[in-house]
């Protein structure tokens, strides 16, 4: 795990209302909630791009587009240095324009955060590191759920473990601080 991270952009991956308010919410969600709207502030603060990741579920999902579920939990300021980009898939990059996006602001590294640690916010970050971004993951900063038990397989799997094998599994390109705390954000180059 790395110590301090100095990044141009970041990502919010899903931070919707079906995830983090009720019955609903990924187990973690007021600290991680917490930890994100830290380094939002110290994102804007020094104004970096931010992204938020909004995804559009299908029909009956909790976050079928256009639902309560669906809205963002937490506000996005209007300006031209941060934007909302809706997508359909786990990946934040396929079919959306969040690579052009990166690009014109001259960013270099990203750091990622959100939810389902496993889906959403694995495939972005894998994406962002298979496009030659260094791509710093806070992990008090993401979250998921609890992994169901599978007859034969395994009991119930906590959401934190999934949480840190989806970090283990990006491989050791990917920057893990402790804490969002220590992520900073510096100009795009």
């Amino acid at each position: 795990m790395s110590d301090v991270a100095d990044v141009q952009a970041l990502v919010v991956v899903d931070v919707q209302t079906a995830f983090f308010t009720g019955e609903g919410a990924v187990p973690a969600a007021r600290p991680v909630r917490e930890a994100i709207e830290g380094m939002l502030r110290r994102a804007r603060e020094r104004g970096v791009l931010v992204v938020h990741l909004q995804n559009d579920g299908p029909e009956g999902a909790d976050d079928e587009a256009g639902t309560s579920g669906w809205e963002l939990a937490l506000p996005v300021v209007a300006s031209d240095r941060e934007v909302v980009v809706r997508k359909k898939r786990d990946d934040g990059f396929e079919g959306t324009p969040l690579g052009g996006v990166l690009v014109a602001a001259g960013v270099k590294g990203i750091a990622v955060c959100g939810v389902m640690s496993e889906m959403c916010v694995s495939a972005t970050a894998r994406t962002a590191l298979a496009r030659g971004y260094r791509v710093v993951l806070p992990h008090d900063a993401h979250a998921t759920y609890d992994a169901p038990a599978a007859e034969g397989i395994s009991d119930t799997v906590p959401a934190a473990t999934v949480s840190r094998v989806a970090e283990w599994a990006l491989g050791d390109e990917v920057e893990i601080v402790a804490r969002a705390a220590d992520v900073s954000f510096g100009e795009a180059g």
